[in-house]
């Protein structure tokens, strides 16, 4: 995306309301919070690593925290509830105790915009052929020791580049992008959940869809929030070892499978992601154990991805996965009973195409983000009618 000023993209922010249908969603113009610190509370022990430089002025107080004695407060989005005395940053670093009050150093300052084809989220089975308008702000719940963007998601909000660009402006620019979706992704969208949210609720009333690309660390009450905008999901299921999950991620494994349960039960289009990473989460007993867990609690209809590890930030001496590693996970992941099992970072690969569950014909042929063959038709497969899962209209 062409780099812009903020009077140009504001310029043609206005010349996109006067287009015909483009106007603005409602509620837009109480998008942007008020300056919330004086210049005077601006401290070393709040905004560290190069100084504010103006990121206050989008701060915003946080959702979903509690207040204790001695403004200490408790972050519940989470299942870190970090416990924050004035001054102190959450895990995700860019949640601060500010004066007992909660805020977000993440509201309306994106450090990744990006157009992408949905394809690349990964979602295969939701309207394919179309694009995303990708955001991401810094930050990151977990501390994962193969992080592929640990450039913007294992640091602070003041030590990236970023844009000012508030809820209905995104709306705006996806619209202008002729995007059908808006993905909050590349870092961890939890870390920025509120802009998240209001984001979700404008794009809503314009119509396009959103998609939630996240490691699934989050609690209850905030997920069921986020559910009601929420079109698309897919969640990184990092491993199915609470061990694997402590040492490789810096979490735990039970409140991801409880994400991916309220997913599916509010009815929410949702893929898995696994990654298979060598030595740690490429035993077979494993994948096993996942594959039945995911049959018994969310069917075998549910897309899973098995992507290929490259070596990256802290796992850079590992050697990437083997192909052949991928295939036979993928075969014993289909002989368990699961039914579209792609792999991923292989691209041309046969296992990155989509084949019917009943007849086994080729439906839909990838080659990198490119399709070049479809055979679903209102949702059925071309050749035997099969209902093929998965929303198939852009």
């Amino acid at each position: 995306m062409a780099s812009l000023s903020r009077r140009e993209f504001l310029r043609l922010c206005a010349a996109a309301c006067l287009a015909p249908g483009a106007l603005a969603p409602a509620g837009c113009t109480q998008d942007a919070p008020s300056a919330l610190f004086a210049d005077s509370d601006i401290t070393g022990s709040v905004f560290v690593g190069g100084g504010p430089r103006r990121l206050w002025k989008w701060s915003k107080e946080a959702s979903h925290y509690r207040l204790l004695e001695g403004s200490v407060v408790v972050c519940d989005l989470c299942p870190h509830s970090c416990k924050l005395s004035p001054g102190d940053r959450g895990v995700c670093r860019s949640r601060v105790n500010h004066k007992g009050t909660l805020y977000t150093l993440t509201y309306g300052n994106p450090c990744s915009v990006h157009i992408d084809p949905i394809e690349k989220k990964p979602l295969f089975h939701f309207m394919p052929q179309t694009r995303a308008f990708s955001i991401a702000a810094a930050g990151c719940n977990l501390r994962c020791l193969n992080c592929q963007n640990w450039e913007i998601s294992q640091v602070t909000p003041e030590e990236v580049s970023f844009r000012e660009l508030l809820p209905c402006e995104v709306v705006h620019e996806a619209c202008r992008a002729q995007c059908a979706s808006i993905a909050y992704t590349y870092s961890e969208p939890v870390t920025f959940f509120e802009y998240m949210l209001d984001t979700a609720r404008a794009a809503r009333e314009r119509g396009i869809a959103n998609l939630w690309i996240s490691n699934g660390y989050i609690n209850r009450g905030a997920l069921l929030e986020l559910c009601g905008v929420l079109d698309a999901a897919n969640v990184n299921l990092k491993a199915f070892d609470d061990e694997v999950y402590r040492r490789l991620n810096g979490g735990r494994l039970a409140p991801v499978k409880r994400t991916l349960v309220v997913l599916a039960m509010r009815g929410v289009h949702l893929e898995i992601t696994t990654l298979v990473v060598p030595g740690y989460t490429d035993g077979e007993d494993m994948l096993r154990r996942m594959c039945g867990w995911i049959l018994g609690n969310l069917g075998q209809d549910r897309p899973l991805h098995l992507l290929r590890f490259f070596p990256h930030y802290r796992l850079d001496r590992l050697p990437p996965t083997p192909v052949s590693t991928l295939e036979r996970l993928r075969e014993l992941a289909i002989e368990e009973g699961m039914r579209y099992v792609y792999l991923g970072n292989v691209p041309g690969h046969p296992g990155t195409n989509t084949y019917c569950h009943n007849c086994g014909r080729l439906l839909v042929e990838r080659r990198g983000y490119l399709i070049p063959a479809f055979h679903i038709v209102e949702g059925r497969c071309r050749f035997c009618r099969s209902v093929i899962p998965g929303v198939w209209k852009g």
